[in-house]
């Protein structure tokens, strides 16, 4: 098995096609293509602002089921609980029984 020739970290030769980027002496690629874009095509966020209020509250409220419900059964089950240990730890509770253990 041959070993592989260290390359030290140097210009690449004349003889590779993607020459050293920034070289001013070289002569320029050819096959190379460059594409624009339209003025128009850039202004993505252009009116980010004016739709924001329709379009944000439409997302919105289509998301609402999925964070409302479990939010409202949470607080339910907490005020539930806050309202039942209250009790409990009253003279209420004490005289009918329902001391803590």
């Amino acid at each position: 098995m041959r070993a592989t020739a260290i390359r030290a970290s140097e210009m690449p030769g004349p003889k590779t096609y993607n020459m050293w980027w920034g070289a001013p002496d070289l002569p320029p690629q050819k096959g190379i293509i460059q594409y624009s874009m339209s003025p128009m095509r850039q202004r993505a966020a252009h009116h980010m602002f004016s739709n924001w209020l329709f379009n944000g509250y439409r997302r919105l409220s289509a998301q609402v089921p999925y964070f409302a419900i479990p939010i409202g059964l949470g607080y339910g089950i907490y005020a539930w609980a806050k309202r039942y240990d209250t009790w409990q730890n009253s003279k209420a509770a004490h005289v009918a029984g329902h001391a803590h253990d």
